[in-house]
Parts: structure tokens; sequence; C-alpha cells
């Protein structure tokens, strides 16, 4: 059977695009998810994402990562979706839409520049050599001296896989201030198991930490990624992140189809 895909990305985080509205494709099918993401053997991707259809909102978001599981919130996901579903003229401007972790909102300018309401956060765990917290996905949040030179792949694992989180670990992300409200990020992401261009969810996470700690009383962010930048606002009450919006260009790369 042959399925249209669509490829796009957010600051280099890719993704292949289905729309799923006739649910013509296998979601329990993990070796084909595997296989499409594959950078050698397939399209490649670091997710695969479906667009379906919802009753009360405009679409629903199902996120798979390369591994071909089923994951939690994807930012960068969200927002190329948001592009994906105006090009399939689901919506125009703006949108409302669930997925895994709740409804978000979003809007997309002419130039492509996808705001992307993500969900509030509450609880904030701050250590003295780290900060977690949920931003729809989990985020272990560190500083360090030398971003440009460090080793993500190893040390990321080593945090991913270690007593600390479990058995369903932890995205890892290492950090440098570059200024008041200005910070570059580095990603090791489970389910793709190595570092990423980019990390919507990642960037987040950062950009709450680090005013979380008072690196920073900015409540709108600069965040730089291996794939472009990237920005965070949100608003603070009583130690509440609410009205948090992750914002950049999310691109359409190319289309086709493939035999399945």
């Amino acid at each position: 059977m042959k399925i249209k895909f669509y490829k796009y990305q957010g600051t280099g985080n890719d993704f292949v695009m289905i729309d799923n509205r006739q649910n013509i494709f296998s979601k329990n099918n993990t070796k084909l998810i595997e296989e499409l993401c594959d950078r050698r053997f397939g399209i490649g991707a670091d997710g695969l994402i479906l667009l379906e259809n919802d009753n009360s909102t405009d679409f629903k978001m199902v996120y798979y990562n390369s591994d071909g599981n089923e994951s939690s919130m994807c930012g960068n996901g969200g927002r190329c979706l948001v592009a994906f579903a105006k090009k399939m003229n689901v919506i125009n401007n703006e949108t409302t839409f669930i997925a895994t972790d709740g409804l978000h909102h979003a809007t997309i300018s002419e130039n492509g520049i996808v705001s992307l309401q993500m969900k509030d956060v509450d609880q904030i765990n701050i250590q003295s050599d780290y900060v977690f917290l949920n931003t729809g996905s989990p985020h272990h949040v560190t500083l360090v001296e030398d971003l440009e030179h460090f080793d993500v792949a190893t040390n990321g694992a080593k945090i991913r896989y270690s007593d600390l989180y479990g058995k369903a670990g932890s995205n890892v992300n290492f950090v440098n201030q570059i200024n008041e409200n200005h910070f570059a990020v580095r990603t090791y992401e489970r389910g793709v198991e190595d570092e990423t261009l980019s990390c919507g969810t990642g960037v987040t996470a950062v950009a709450i930490a680090m005013n979380a700690i008072g690196k920073t009383t900015a409540n709108q962010i600069e965040l730089d990624v291996q794939g472009g930048k990237l920005e965070v606002s949100f608003e603070k009450n009583n130690g509440v992140y609410s009205n948090v919006h992750l914002i950049g260009p999310a691109t359409f790369v190319f289309e086709g189809e493939v035999d399945f």
C-alpha cells in the first residue's frame, strides 16, 4: 500500500508527517515507524507525527519517537504539525488541538513562525547541580562550562539511563548562559537516544528552569540550539508558570510516497 508523507523541520528537529484523518496508517506497527524514521534506510526523521480527527478541537496530534514508540509531547513537532495542518487546509492562522498532554493553542504567521502554547508548569525540582521539570515531556536541565565541546551523547545517556529517572528515563539538556535573557542549549532526547539539533519541550524547560533558579528575571527568553533560534515566553505567578509559549519557525522540506 502506498501512503503520502510530508517532511517538516523546526530548527533542525525533523519529522515525517502523515495525514491520518481517514485512519489509513497502521499505528500499532512500531517496526514500520522505526524504519520510516531511519536516516539510512528510510525517510529519516527524529519522529513521526499523525494528523488525526478530533471531535472537540481542530485536530489530534499523535507523536512517535524514531524508535517507533508513541511518546510524550514534542514541542517542535507540535509547531510543525500546526504548519502541516495549515497546508492541508485544516486550519487558517490559529488553532486549538489535542495532544497527549492536553489542549494546545497556536498561531502561525505568514512567514511560518509558529507560537505554540505549552502546558502550565507548577512543579519544579531544584537541586544543587540540576533542575528537573515536565513541560509535556520530562527534562533534566544542567549548566555546563564549555557547551560547544561538551560530549552531549555520552553524558546525556549516562543521566538518561541513571537510577535518578528509572526505566522511563528523561530528556537531558545542557545549558550555557550567553547573557541575562539568552541561553545556548544542547539536548539528548530519549527515544532518539542521541543529541538532536533542537528540542522544543527542552528549550521550554530550560527557559523556565533558568528563571526558577534566578539566572534570569526575564519572561521572554532567547535560546540558541544547534539548528537555529527559538524563543520562550511565559507568565509567573506564585511559582506557577502559565501562558507558556514556544515560538519559532516550522518549515516544509519535501513530500513523497512510500510503500508499506
